[in-house]
């Protein structure tokens, strides 16, 4: 069986779109689900409802795969898993290692997904001499000195890091002089790295503030109010109040004033829009 070190996915030099890649995942994922109830075909529609994007963008992904549904019937669904699944690479066998096994790396090291998705955990890394020998997953954790000859006896080409953000620099440096060209980086910092190596960040905090955002902005929306315009009801318009405009108890709106709420935050068409935005 071939290891990371042997083969590049050809989406690069195929010309496929980034975008497009970022979205393959999702296919797989839904066609696995589909291939799982034993399903034989799907309409672009309803794969797309299930990946969760437009049909038409879908329709436009598969072309650059060469894949495309027959009329009246779709997709062949194995066909499709096979396709994505050879286009991402998970045909082969992706050696990986993790460094940093904190609550963090442990339960990643837990997850059951890899080895059916094409990535083997070869190795568990930690600088704590004290976690050096036990057994996390069913892997004993290696002590970081061991690093560089771990990544070279088993060819590895992706590593996790998992580690508090003062260190990852220094592992990020580590695994790229070794060999590692992959990196996907769970520590809340933005990590330097040469051409050629990629690195793919994870900040659960960042994605959380941008919900936030959303959720604000949504109800920033719910609390507007379609509000009579002084001298334009024979015209039938109307005006939006901001959230922060009660109604008079007279049944008389306050003057807009195009100025936002207090706080500090400007009012435009979209709500409330938050002075510090995540990066």
């Amino acid at each position: 069986m071939a290891t990371g070190r042997t083969h590049r996915p050809a989406t690069r030099s195929r010309g496929i779109p980034e975008a497009t890649v970022a979205r393959l995942p999702l296919y797989l994922r839904a066609l696995t689900a589909l291939s799982e109830r034993s399903v034989p075909t799907v309409s672009s529609e309803e794969l797309a409802a299930a990946a969760g994007v437009n049909s038409a963008k879908l329709r436009k992904d598969f072309s650059y795969l060469g894949s495309y549904g027959t009329r009246g019937v779709g997709y062949d669904v194995e066909y499709l898993v096979y396709q994505i699944s050879r286009e991402l690479g998970l045909t082969q066998d992706w050696p990986v290692v993790i460094v940093g096994i904190g609550n963090l790396g442990a339960a990643l090291a837990n997850y059951g997904g890899f080895a059916s998705r094409g990535f083997r955990v070869a190795a568990l890394i930690d600088a704590d001499p004290a976690m050096a020998g036990k057994p996390v997953a069913g892997i004993a954790v290696q002590h970081t000195d061991e690093l560089e000859t771990i990544i070279s006896e088993n060819g590895v080409s992706i590593g996790v890091i998992a580690t508090p953000a003062g260190a990852a620099q220094q592992v990020c440096d580590r695994l790229v002089a070794a060999g590692v060209t992959s990196i996907l980086n769970f520590a809340p910092t933005v990590l330097t790295v040469p051409d050629g190596v990629d690195v793919r960040k994870v900040d659960l905090s960042i994605e959380l503030q941008i919900l936030a955002f959303h959720e604000q902005r949504k109800a920033g929306e719910g609390e507007r109010e379609e509000l009579p315009v002084e001298g334009a009801e024979q015209e039938g318009q109307t005006a939006v109040a901001a959230p922060s405009a009660a109604p008079a108890a007279t049944g008389t709106a306050p003057a807009a004033t195009g100025t936002g709420s207090a706080g500090g935050r400007q009012q435009g068409p979209d709500g409330d829009v938050p002075a510090v935005m995540p990066a």
